[in-house]
């Protein structure tokens, strides 16, 4: 053949032509090494191209796409990496059927959950394309952290990850698109609806039926200690359950009777409690299905708002029955009613405290003002002792001998007309010790106490309410005996003063209260053996109907403590019952705590006869 007269020969030019390939092939194929390195950047090149032709431009598109995907799903799992000096390329993270895996040095690690595509550099791929190639990759270096946190997904860059919000952010610049990068999440409030000047309230139509959880809200926590209580106050009923029969046995001294079906309460009322007791407690209950929509099963039960408990342990139900299920603010252990958060946690209109969630944080700020060693060296109370013989004893402890207390009596009525002036209970965190003494039965004003970093000095209580429970005798309080009070006071020491205050403002806050509350209610609706009805006097209860028809602190409490929407995080994941071995032993404890007390302080008081 002949190329512009010159003769060209084939055969040798493709010769020539081997000999030069062989030359460059020969040293890569005898070396296992090189041969990687061909293999990795020839599909390289070709992914390259690929990327180029037809998904670079449209990588906004896919990195919105999976970011949405993402923000999704609530149980999201986020992986970082972090390159080494010698790393030539940033880990693949293959996500494919839901699953994110992440190629590094030929480990496949399965990271998240919820994912189908292939990220880098800011661009994603369908996982179709590269899923051989990525299993393939042998060659890659880096070191892999993986996090529990649910945060947004982040892909790598040349030195660094880059989340899916930044990729979108600089394709945007490149691409002749219009499309809105989806928004972060907002939690959505809706305000009450109050019309006509207050008459003739409806419940809304609107509102939310169910959650809708933020995606990157951090994982739920487990609840604190006492939620495990609640198998403990349901265990009566946990063999054969509940059936209608039974609730219908504790109407007697019940208050209300509350139904709640599909997510709506109505209220079947039977007499008036003390003040607004029962008020406060069903505006519980709706700010309950406010907080977690769709949340709180059907089920129907019978509240009884005074505060001494009634279903006692001893008695014999008729045909062998377990007891009436009763729910109330406090239990003994002779009793076995089931405990309930009171109705002061959304406020006291007549004695103008404050809902739990702000009265929480005023106590908070109370502690600052005065550093312990700074307070007055005394046990101090105040309240009504004419509620039990017990209180009037403990006036006995202002005379005679010092026995570091200071012991007043709280006139409500007078405190009334003069603007409860004298009684914010933030004011009160001035002295050392703080004294808690049961009136009738249990007292609300165990918390508020215990909320001081003061040393909590507990009488003897023979009652419980939801939380109490756990607290622990020389860990969060000082028990003193009711038989003789004042000198166990003058004993009592100051270590545990901080120790009550972060149990009652860190595991007692108005989420755990809810939180409780929805437990509670779930696992007393599973143990009910027939449909929930709406008794024919029932009506049906809103924050609107009750909210906007009231009038001063008790409207302003209302307005105070509403849950202004759903919330966007789930509630605390329940702790396991306790078995009997540890359910024993815990009570064991706590008796021996009180007994290695009682030692203390017969040898104190011993010694100090002796030394006079």
């Amino acid at each position: 053949m002949m190329n512009g007269g010159t003769p060209v020969n084939k055969s040798v030019g493709s010769g020539q032509i081997r000999q030069s390939w062989e030359m460059i092939l020969r040293p890569l194929i005898q070396s296992p090494a090189r041969s990687s390195i061909i293999v990795f950047f020839f599909v390289s090149f070709i992914v390259a191209a690929f990327l180029s032709t037809r998904f670079l431009d449209s990588s906004k598109f896919i990195a919105l796409e999976i970011r949405n995907e993402l923000r999704s799903s609530s149980q999201l799992v986020c992986a970082y990496a972090k390159t080494i000096s010698d790393a030539k390329t940033m880990p693949y993270n293959l996500m494919q059927n839901g699953v994110v895996f992440v190629v590094s040095n030929g480990v496949v690690s399965v990271v998240s959950k919820r994912c189908r595509m292939l990220c880098q550099n800011g661009v994603c791929i369908p996982i179709e394309v590269l899923k051989n190639f990525l299993l393939s990759c042998c060659c890659l270096q880096s070191m892999i952290e993986s996090s529990t946190q649910q945060t947004s997904f982040a892909v790598s860059t040349s030195t660094q990850l880059t989340s899916l919000d930044k990729a979108a952010q600089q394709t945007d610049s490149t691409s002749t698109t219009t499309e809105t990068p989806k928004k972060a999440h907002r939690k959505v409030e809706f305000p009450l609806h109050c019309y006509g000047g207050n008459i003739n309230q409806t419940c809304p139509a609107d509102y939310p039926e169910k959650l809708e959880l933020d995606p990157d809200a951090p994982p739920s926590s487990t609840c604190p200690e006492y939620f495990r209580w609640i198998y403990e106050d349901l265990r009566p009923w946990q063999k054969d359950g509940i059936i209608r029969e039974m609730v219908e046995g504790a109407k007697k001294t019940a208050n209300f009777r509350l139904v709640i079906k599909n997510g709506k309460a109505y209220v079947e009322r039977y007499q008036k409690s003390w003040q607004t007791r029962d008020v406060f407690t069903l505006w519980g209950f709706l700010q309950l299905l406010r907080k977690y929509p769709g949340r709180v099963p059907d089920l129907e039960l019978m509240f009884d708002c005074v505060d001494w408990p009634v279903i006692s342990k001893r008695f014999q139900w008729p045909n062998n029955m377990a007891p009436p299920p009763l729910f109330r603010y406090c239990g003994d252990d002779r009793t076995w009613d089931i405990v309930f958060p009171d109705w002061s946690f959304w406020g006291w209109a007549e004695i103008n405290i404050k809902p739990w969630e702000f009265l929480s944080k005023d106590l908070k700020e109370g502690n600052k003002k005065v550093k312990f060693v700074d307070r007055e060296p005394y046990a101090y109370w105040k309240g009504n002792p004419f509620v039990a013989e017990h209180r009037i004893d403990l006036l006995k402890c202002n005379a005679s001998e010092d026995w570091h207390a200071r012991v007043y009596v709280q006139d409500w009525a007078k405190e009334a007309q003069q603007g409860f002036k004298k009684s914010d209970l933030a004011n009160q965190c001035l002295h050392r010790y703080k004294i808690y003494i049961e009136g009738s039965a249990w007292s609300v004003s165990e918390k508020y106490i215990l909320a001081c970093d003061s040393v909590a000095l507990l009488i003897n209580p023979l009652y419980y309410d939801f939380f109490s429970r756990s607290l622990m005798p020389r860990k969060h309080y000082w028990p003193v005996k009711q038989s003789d009070k004042c000198r166990s006071i003058k004993f009592a020491a100051q270590a545990i003063g901080k120790a009550a205050s972060d149990f009652i403002l860190k595991d007692l806050t108005m989420d755990y209260v809810y939180d409780y509350m929805l437990h509670l209610l779930t696992e007393y609706a599973k143990l009910l053996k027939f449909e929930p009805t709406i008794p024919e006097n029932a009506v049906e209860l809103c924050s609107e109907t009750m909210a906007c028809p009231a009038e001063g602190l008790e409207k302003k409490f209302m307005m105070d403590s509403l849950v202004k929407g759903p919330s966007d995080k789930a509630p605390c994941a329940m702790p396991p019952p306790y078995d009997r071995a540890a359910f024993q032993a815990l009570l064991r404890r706590k008796t021996s705590a009180v007994k290695q007390v009682e030692k203390l302080e017969r040898d104190y008081w011993r010694n100090r006869t002796r030394d006079q």
